[in-house]
């Protein structure tokens, strides 16, 4: 069932641990707080694991066998971990599991986060985040020297709430789709509607444009996109590898397009002036490679990559042996308690009648992001966006029939004349399309990440 991950890591690992097939001697030479894991496995009973994820133990003791027997395992997840309102704990189960069989820091195996497209990796390496990290921050003092004492910014759950407050003045949106890649898209639209001034640097139009517009005024400025770029770029793939990009050529002559790089430099440069930063030097995206080299741990070979033009992957990501960015150099092992699963009744959305389902949201084939998508499915079977994907079973108890036209009614919204598919889908959950389906979930989310739970968002089909 959506949300249930760890529990099927929980029981394999009590699979594991009941056959004496966990790696002891790893976990005493290069983990911290295994005992407790172990624990925790072994006093969690095979029917709350069984009933949480619905998964037969027959089926979690496969799986277990066949880590078990092989010489290294590779641990691969996506979104549909992490989009949780315990993701975090899902991701820490798996790695639990994969310290548990020694299967992290040696060639061959490890845990691998599979994370869409290189904006992705390129902003984390970056530290592009809302709270700049202290060794980063110390980095940036050397280099401008002077100290920074910076003001935390919103995660974007939090930046939504701040705007609807009436606590931002003004935002400047690089690419993407901000409006409707936010939960309730209700809310989302208010809050927009409360700031003052928001700009869109925008490759293409996006229903942001549309419904995520400001108070006051809206720009909506062209820039060229990443394979258009005037500069040699550099992308970071989700496999670890950074590579130069030849200067791009838009096929839109007459267009009036900017690079990003050239908008955010000059907008800061009048903002700010030329001290202690020279923002207009930035527009050399080979000296910005450069500050890279002396900022960035790991990223060294860049500064000499307009060079070399060699491909290199980053120092200090693949662990070929088991030393860990701790303080200790020890993997510090962390509990992660099984979630308590359950769905409201019909009568918790106002209705007698109908069935409730835990909903997935998701990208459709061929969708990138919020942005550009074409209508159909074909590998799901949904011939449009206005679908929800169900069990047979379901369909067959709640009194439907393929093909029908239904209301769908979540905690925040509702989206009528939804057309029924029956497909490859568990039993008490269905799917539906992002960011179509954003309008009907209120935005529960992890409290750890601050990562809204897409993937698990209680729903009244009617």
């Amino acid at each position: 069932m959506p949300g249930s991950d760890l529990a099927i890591f929980i029981g394999i690992q009590k699979s594991l641990i009941e056959r004496d097939l966990i790696d002891q001697t790893f976990l005493r030479a290069h983990t911290d707080g295994w005992e407790a894991v172990v624990a925790q496995a072994q006093e969690t009973d095979w029917a709350t694991i069984v009933s949480t994820c619905g998964v037969p133990q027959a089926d979690i003791e496969t799986a277990a066998t066949l880590i078990s027997q092989a010489k290294r395992t590779v641990f691969a997840w996506a979104m549909g971990v992490t989009h949780q309102a315990n993701g975090v704990d899902g991701v820490c189960s798996i790695a639990n599991t994969a310290l548990l069989t020694g299967n992290i820091g040696k060639i061959g195996a490890g845990v691998m986060p599979i994370r869409g497209h290189s904006n992705v990796q390129g902003f984390g390496s970056m530290g592009v985040k809302n709270e700049l990290k202290p060794a980063l921050k110390a980095l940036l003092e050397k280099l401008l020297g002077r100290s920074l004492d910076l003001a935390p910014g919103y995660h974007a759950r939090a930046l939504i709430a701040a705007a609807d407050a009436g606590n931002v003045d003004t935002l400047l949106c690089l690419g993407g789709n901000f409006y409707a890649a936010n939960p309730n898209l209700a809310e989302a639209k208010r809050a927009l509607s409360k700031i003052d001034t928001i700009v869109y640097l925008a490759t293409k139009p996006n229903l942001g444009h549309f419904h995520g517009l400001a108070r006051k005024q809206t720009l909506i400025l062209p820039v060229f996109n990443r394979f258009e770029n005037p500069h040699k770029t550099t992308v970071e793939s989700g496999n670890n590898f950074v590579r130069l990009n030849d200067e791009g050529k838009t096929h839109l002559q007459q267009a009036n397009l900017v690079a990003e790089v050239n908008f955010i430099t000059e907008l800061a440069h009048r903002l700010h002036g030329s001290a202690p930063i020279d923002w207009r030097k930035l527009q050399d995206t080979r000296y910005v490679r450069q500050l890279i080299a002396e900022t960035i741990a790991g990223y060294e070979k860049i500064g000499q990559i307009d060079e070399t033009k060699a491909e290199f992957t980053i120092e200090g990501r693949i662990l070929t042996q088991p030393q860990f960015k701790t303080p200790s150099g020890r993997a510090q092992m962390q509990l992660t308690p099984i979630p308590r699963l359950s769905l409201p009744t019909p009568a918790a959305f106002g209705q007698r009648e109908g069935i409730v389902l835990a909903l997935i949201t998701a990208r459709s084939y061929t969708q990138h992001n919020t942005v550009v998508y074409r209508t159909a499915d074909k590998y799901r079977g949904m011939p449009h966006r206005h679908c929800i994907l169900m069990n047979a079973n379901d369909v067959k108890s709640a009194g439907f029939h393929h093909h029908q036209r239904i209301t769908v009614q979540g905690e925040a919204g509702k989206l009528e004349n939804i057309e029924i598919i029956c497909g490859a889908i568990r039993c008490g959950a269905a799917l539906m399309f992002y960011p179509e389906a954003n309008v009907l979930m209120q935005g529960t989310t992890d409290p750890k990440s601050h990562t809204p739970a897409y993937k698990r968002v209680p729903v009244l089909v009617f």
